[in-house]
C-alpha cells in the first residue's frame, strides 16, 4: 500500500489475518470484527515498533465508523460535555460530541490566543513531538463546564503524557472527568502513567481499537509484551 492508501478503508472480519507475522501493515480490529491496516512505524531501537493511526489523514467513513463506536462507549457514563484535546483529538471530539446529541464541545490548544492565562495552561508532550508545548483551555469555556459531567477525548493514548497533561489541564479547573476516550489505545504503557496520576483512571479510560507494540524478527513483526 502507499502510504496514503491506509486508513481509508474498513474491511469486513476476517479479510486479514491476525496473528502474524507483519511485514508493514497491522490489522486492528473495530468492535463488530471490521479490520482496519495500519501503516507499523520502527521505533528508535529498530527493533521495535507501533502500528500508527493519524486520523485527521481517515477517510470520512473511517473517521465516522470511530465516533460512532466511542459515543457508544461513552454513552453508559452520561457525559453533558466533550472535552478535546489538540491536535488531532479535536476532529475526533467534535463528531463523537454530534453522535451524542450535543451541539457543541470544548476545544484545548497549544496556541496561546491573547487572553487566554498561563494559570489555566499546563505543559504537554507527545510521543509524536519532540518538544514541550502548553496546554490551554480558554476562560470563556469554564460555564460549560462547571458542575457537569465532562468526557475527555482524544484521538490516540500511547504513553499516556497527553492524557495526563489534559487531566491535570481538568484539575486546574475544578474538574474531573468522568471518562477519558480515544480511538486507539497504542499498547498498555499509558496504564502506568494514569495510574500514577490517581489508580482510578485507568479503569476510566475507553477505547474504540487496541494495538500492542510489536518486535522485529526474521519474519517480519510480531506482537511483544
Amino acid at each position: 500500500m502507499q502510504p496514503h492508501d491506509f486508513w481509508q478503508t474498513f474491511h469486513p472480519a476476517d479479510t486479514y489475518a491476525e496473528a502474524g507475522p507483519f511485514s508493514e501493515s497491522y490489522p486492528v480490529r473495530l468492535a463488530d470484527g471490521r479490520q482496519l491496516l495500519l501503516p507499523i512505524r520502527a521505533l528508535g531501537d529498530g527493533q521495535h515498533g507501533l502500528a500508527s493511526l493519524i486520523i485527521n489523514q481517515a477517510s470520512f467513513a473511517v473517521l465516522a465508523a470511530l465516533a460512532d463506536d466511542l459515543a457508544a462507549r461513552l454513552r453508559p457514563f452520561s457525559p453533558d460535555i466533550v472535552v478535546g484535546l489538540p491536535t488531532l483529538g479535536l476532529t475526533l471530539a467534535a463528531a463523537v460530541a454530534e453522535r451524542l446529541g450535543h451541539s457543541r464541545y470544548v476545544p484545548c490548544g497549544t496556541s496561546r490566543k491573547f487572553w487566554y492565562v498561563e494559570e489555566l495552561s499546563v505543559p504537554m508532550s507527545s510521543i509524536t513531538t519532540h518538544h514541550i508545548k502548553r496546554l490551554y483551555i480558554d476562560p470563556r469555556m469554564l460555564p460549560l463546564l462547571e458542575g457537569r459531567r465532562v468526557v475527555l477525548v482524544d484521538d490516540v493514548i500511547s504513553s499516556g503524557t497527553s492524557i495526563v497533561a489534559g487531566l491535570r489541564l481538568m484539575a486546574t479547573v475544578g474538574v474531573e472527568p468522568v471518562a477519558v476516550g480515544a480511538a486507539m489505545l497504542q499498547t498498555e504503557r499509558w496504564r502506568p502513567a494514569l495510574a500514577d496520576l490517581s489508580p482510578m483512571w485507568p479503569d476510566r479510560v475507553v477505547g474504540s481499537l487496541s494495538t500492542p507494540r510489536l518486535e522485529r524478527t526474521a519474519d517480519g513483526w510480531i506482537a511483544s509484551l
